[in-house]
């Protein structure tokens, strides 16, 4: 779900806020190794009843990461931290986002919430 609103301030900003689901693998089979040292998949899968939930808003350059709860990492070792970057240089923006990410989904519960919120921050 996506949600655009203005937010005040000197560098007309806005924010964007992003539901990022939980999925369930149903079927899952490796196919083998690619050369670049990932493997090929095949799966099924899911959405499922939880979300994580972020928040976007313009930053004049910096990327920026904050989690007010969990043991996440708030820094460039996060996803969404890197997708950011990855757009930004894809893009050659020079502006920057302030990410706020709330955690429902269980880290490390291979419900695929790092994942989904790199996508979301992708949207």
């Amino acid at each position: 779900m996506l949600e655009s609103s203005p937010v005040s301030g000197s560098l007309e900003r806005s924010s964007l806020n992003i539901r990022a689901a939980a999925k369930v693998n149903l079927a899952l089979e490796v196919l083998g190794k690619r050369a670049d040292g990932y493997h090929e998949l095949e799966t099924v899968l899911t959405a499922v009843d939880l979300s994580d939930h972020l928040r976007l808003e313009m930053a004049p350059k910096e990327i920026s990461l904050r989690v007010p709860a969990g043991a996440v990492p708030e820094d460039q070792t996060n996803l969404a931290w890197r997708a950011a970057l990855l757009l930004k240089e894809a893009l050659g923006v020079e502006r920057g986002v302030r990410i706020r990410l709330q955690k429902k989904i269980p880290v490390a519960a291979g419900l695929g919430g790092g994942s989904s919120d790199a996508a979301a921050v992708l949207a």
